[in-house]
């Protein structure tokens, strides 16, 4: 059983851990407050997390730096750890508030968290409510901070690394990063950018269903 998990590929890893997930849920209910969500348990146990519903840290910068508005970025950390630093454009929406969000129906939900295991709960949660397009970002804000804020290079990387890495740099300054070269210390010495907190979510207080938007 052991090595067929490890065979398998990262979306079914993904799909796996939030059927389970989602599967304590609805046996024990909503672990975050007293209500019930109605779950097609047979629908989602077919629906896996496809490799086209996991986004990369790169191809979330094209959309920002291109400015695109047909999505919504979900932080789905706790407040401390989102007001500390977060993906640009984000809006903070712990798991435990994901029921009570209002979020758009009609445009694109990408989740992050810390790890993709969280991630994929979230995504689990979003599901059993009918929200269609649901995206996770491959390994969170871990992945952002390596690959976009402080991308690394080594003193003897090769020509195709050096001009891969130079891309890089570029995006890295756009968002206020320091790409490094060589060992130039962990990241907990780097000063992370600042970012201005977005407006929030208003969440759905009225005990109905949120509001469908658009077709």
């Amino acid at each position: 059983m052991k090595n067929y998990i490890m065979n398998l590929s990262g979306s079914k890893k993904l799909a796996m851990v939030g059927l389970v997930l989602g599967l304590v849920a609805v046996l024990l209910g909503n672990p975050y407050d007293n209500t019930y969500a109605k779950v097609n348990v047979k629908a989602l146990s077919v629906e896996s997390i496809r490799d086209s519903e996991i986004i990369n840290v790169k191809e979330l910068t094209e959309w920002i730096i291109e400015g695109k508005v047909d999505y919504s970025l979900v932080d789905l950390r706790d407040e401390e750890a989102y007001k500390e630093y977060f993906i640009p454009t984000a809006v903070n929406i712990p798991t435990s508030k994901l029921l009570e969000s209002n979020l758009m129906r009609n445009l694109k939900i990408l989740l992050y968290c810390e790890n993709n295991i969280k991630a994929a709960q979230a995504w689990f949660v979003l599901k059993s409510k009918d929200y269609k397009s649901v995206y996770i970002l491959n390994d969170g804000i871990d992945a952002w901070k390596d690959e976009i804020l402080f991308p690394k290079i080594s003193e003897n990387a090769s020509a195709n690394e050096k001009l891969e890495f130079d891309k890089m740099v570029e995006v890295s300054k756009f968002f206020g990063g320091s790409p490094q070269v060589g060992e130039t210390g962990s990241k907990k010495e780097i000063t992370m950018p600042k970012i201005e907190i977005p407006a929030a979510v208003p969440m759905n207080t009225g005990g109905g269903k949120p509001k469908r938007e658009g077709c």
